[in-house]
């Protein structure tokens, strides 16, 4: 006869037995985002055995990387010109494929544009609650993410047989890719070509600057810049500390520079070693996308900017003039 304790534990241990994970990854067909290396953490601490789906037109190079993380059992990859673009339309059926087939209790992808153009159609075909931008797992069920723009934390437990979720990356430790050699499978075969879009083109900017979400460094620009020549002013300093360059909406409303640089609630979620905010007032939807920052530092001649009551360090300071010569000092 067990107790009452080791029967509590013996079920536990099923459950987890019981418990299976699909993470769907994002990649380029050769590389892996780092997102999804993060999302792979997410997934180690819900328990269970974990797959990996990944889909694309030549991907094998981007298998190959993921089936050496370890923890992994194995790797599910699908080879067709269907999914060229990484449409959801494309994507979904397969991901509901796998799922008939294994039966997974979770569905993971990174809360990047990516996954959160494809889960929640997931979701709604599997007709279950999407989980959006977790930053916190307790146990199988229960799961942790921010509402009202960050000013509060929401624990939620889950009902739904399937719990399909999305991660943010900047709260989860990236997983990192060797100990381990999973078997690589080939995914459920189909036409999951859809008639719904087709993919033509995309123009992807290039910079020899460090990636915005996985930047250690990072100078961030707002409306205080006035205009997009003055944004050369962050560039130059942004060589000497080797960061990536973001704006705020703001700047990216008024044109200054191009949306793939925004930071914030309707932007990108950063969380670097160190934040540079020059010239940008703080507004609560900006805050919620880097407060996370390790140290956060502020330029700005306002004196009561909300963004010097999140910032470690704090310069009350003309921009024009504390910018060129904190970058000549380096």
């Amino acid at each position: 006869m067990f107790s009452p304790s080791s029967r509590h534990l013996f079920l536990s241990t099923q459950l987890r037995r019981l418990q299976s994970t699909l993470v769907v990854a994002e990649h380029n067909n050769e590389v892996l985002s780092a997102a999804t290396q993060n999302t792979l953490s997410a997934a180690k601490k819900i328990g269970g055995d974990i797959s990996v789906l990944v889909a694309g037109t030549k991907c094998g190079p981007a298998a190959e990387k993921i089936a050496k993380a370890n923890g992994i059992s194995k790797v599910l990859v699908a080879e067709s010109d269907a999914f060229k673009g990484f449409t959801a339309e494309s994507l979904t059926p397969l991901i509901l494929a796998t799922q008939k087939q294994f039966n997974f209790t979770h569905i993971l992808a990174p809360a990047t544009a990516f996954g959160k153009a494809v889960l929640p159609r997931v979701a709604a075909k599997l007709d279950v609650s999407p989980i959006t931008d977790i930053i916190g797992v307790k146990d199988a069920n229960t799961f942790i993410r921010t509402i009202y723009a960050g000013n509060a934390v929401l624990t939620l437990e889950a009902k739904d047989a399937i719990k399909v979720i999305t991660v943010r990356s900047t709260a989860f430790q990236p997983e990192p890719l060797e100990g381990g050699s999973a078997a690589v499978e080939k995914a459920p075969e189909g036409d999951y070509k859809s008639d719904l879009v087709e993919f033509v083109s995309q123009e992807l900017s290039k910079s020899d600057r460090p990636e915005l979400t996985s930047a250690k460094n990072i100078i961030s620009g707002g409306r205080g810049l006035k205009s997009g020549e003055n944004f050369k002013l962050l560039y130059d300093l942004a060589d000497k500390l080797n960061a990536a360059v973001g704006a705020s909406r703001a700047a990216v409303d008024a044109g200054f520079v191009a949306n793939d640089l925004q930071i914030g609630q309707t932007g990108k979620i950063v969380a670097p070693d160190l934040y540079i905010a020059v010239g940008i007032s703080g507004a609560i939807q900006h805050l919620a996308g880097m407060k996370d920052s390790k140290t956060i530092v502020a330029i700005n001649k306002d004196p009561e900017a909300p963004i010097f009551q999140v910032s470690d360090y704090g310069l009350v300071a003309d921009l024009f003039k504390a910018v060129p010569e904190l970058t000549s000092k380096l």
